[in-house]
């Protein structure tokens, strides 16, 4: 374990986060709602803390170990999460807790879009901006846009790559290159983003609006600058908008990586996930439409619109919101929700486990049938024409495992703090699949809940966005021997 690097690197990514609070600034001063000099004094705090973790050890150059990586990728999320609370803590008007201000900003950076913000409406755009911010930065993964910087520092990228993108198969590179892999992921990334916004601004949304909310839907994160969400633009273009790059966000970004490179969409309709994660959108639109429409719900016009939105916003984990699908009959809410633990596809900036994986249980769940009928064929799981290594559905089995611990002990813990059944179950939920939007008491914000479990919600996201196997790693024995 090489502390020193690790300090090096942290002060460097915290100097480098710094840097981000500069736009909210100005904006602060462009709409004069008086909070630049709480995001000076953010700024500050964040970069002289930088300074000093970096500069005693500047000199010093050792290649990252994989244990280095793992180590460096939780520390700086949760660093970052605390640093990033700040500018709650010293803005004017809002009045947060130091617990609420954490919880803000870990759900910003994480993309999981549970606010303990009322009021939207009526904030200071710089405050505003700075929460859609935190969560365009969540989305690429500040350590995925760090380690483009990082050679140049004499450091080796590759093991915080690994710790940080989702999915099972970690060593796949676009290019050859950490380096050129980390600035085609944030190319692709920013011309989504401008895509969205100008195609929001088109639609009717004011430049500020669809800025912020452009950040927040490629960011798969649901946060918004209103407190009806999507609903308080009132328009069908911007909700079909809204579909449209929900749903491409939430596709693997290698895929665009290279169906662009090749010019060819067939790249699309090749990929065994993504016609997995279309079949499933396909389910639930066939259910939800028509059981909204014949239980006199909506008219057809708004049973498909707001089913279509409603469905796809939870599956991929965004939480945006058009209307209050808690409040819809029989099992839709329970069903949208349980959607949201298979989330996006791997290398996508959507949460839950993953399409992927939940592809691969489903076929190893088969294949055990079939060997119950022929106890000595060998049936190889294939992804398309690939045959998947048994290590591989191991290891997917492993993390489902951990997974649904994981879910089991923060649910007993947050019926421990005094929550009911439902808001336990759900915002456990929606925080470990980096929903946001839960049912019960967390159905519209988590502001009336208790602080205890809103420390257990904030390890809740940290565990989600790290997947699980990032994190808990830090808590084994092994992890710390020599």
């Amino acid at each position: 374990m090489h502390i020193t690097i690790i300090l090096r690197v942290l002060g460097v990514l915290l100097m480098l986060f710094s840097l981000t609070l500069i736009p909210p600034i100005l904006v602060s001063v462009l709409f004069a709602d008086e909070n630049h000099t709480a995001f000076w004094i953010a700024f500050l705090i964040t970069f002289v803390t930088g300074l000093v973790m970096w500069f005693p050890v500047h000199n010093i150059r050792q290649d990252l170990r994989t244990r280095d990586g793992f180590l460096i990728t939780a520390l700086f999320w949760s660093v970052l999460g605390l640093f990033g609370s700040l500018p709650f803590i010293f803005a004017n008007g809002l009045e947060l807790s130091i617990t609420d201000a954490v919880f803000e900003s870990m759900s910003g950076l994480t993309t999981t879009g549970a606010t303990v913000i009322t009021g939207l409406d009526d904030l200071p755009k710089s405050i505003l901006y700075y929460r859609q911010q935190l969560q365009w930065l969540g989305g690429i993964g500040i350590i995925v846009i760090a380690v483009a910087i990082l050679p140049m520092l004499g450091i080796g990228g590759m093991q915080l790559y690994r710790a940080e993108t989702p999915g099972p198969i970690k060593d796949s590179k676009l290019t050859p290159r950490i380096t050129e892999t980390a600035k085609v992921l944030f190319l692709i990334y920013s011309s989504l983003t401008i895509c969205c916004g100008i195609a929001y601004w088109l639609a009717g949304m004011s430049a500020f609006d669809a800025i912020c909310h452009a950040f927040s839907t490629v960011a798969i994160g649901g946060f918004s600058t209103h407190d009806a969400s999507i609903g308080y633009f009132d328009s069908q273009a911007i909700m079909m908008i809204c579909i449209i790059f929900m749903g491409i966000s939430a596709v693997n970004f290698a895929l665009h990586f290279f169906a662009w490179r090749e010019r060819s969409p067939f790249y699309y309709f090749l990929d065994p996930e993504l016609r997995f994660y279309f079949m499933c959108l396909c389910i639930g639109a066939a259910i939800t439409i028509p059981y909204l429409y014949f239980s006199n719900t909506y008219n057809f016009t708004d049973s498909f619109l707001l089913g279509t939105f409603e469905l796809t916003s939870i599956l991929t984990t965004t939480g945006f919101g058009a209307a209050d699908f808690t409040i819809w009959p029989t099992f839709l809410p329970f069903m949208l929700f349980l959607f949201a633990f298979m989330g996006g596809c791997a290398g996508s900036t959507g949460g839950g486990m993953k399409v992927i994986r939940v592809l691969l249980i489903c076929k190893q769940g088969l294949r055990e049938i079939n060997r119950l009928i022929h106890p000595n064929a060998v049936i190889p799981i294939k992804l398309g024409k690939k045959s998947v290594s048994d290590r591989v559905v191991e290891a997917v089995w492993g993390f489902f495992a951990v997974y649904v611990m994981a879910f089991m002990v923060m649910f007993l813990l947050l019926l421990a703090t005094g929550l009911d059944f439902i808001t336990a179950f759900s915002a456990v939920g929606a925080c470990i699949n980096n929903l946001g939007p839960g049912m019960g008491d967390v159905a519209m914000h988590y502001g009336d809940i208790n602080t205890p479990a809103k420390w257990i919600l904030c390890f809740a996201m940290l565990l989600g966005r790290l997947e699980v196997f990032t994190l808990l790693v830090l808590m084994s024995p092994v992890f710390w021997r020599h």
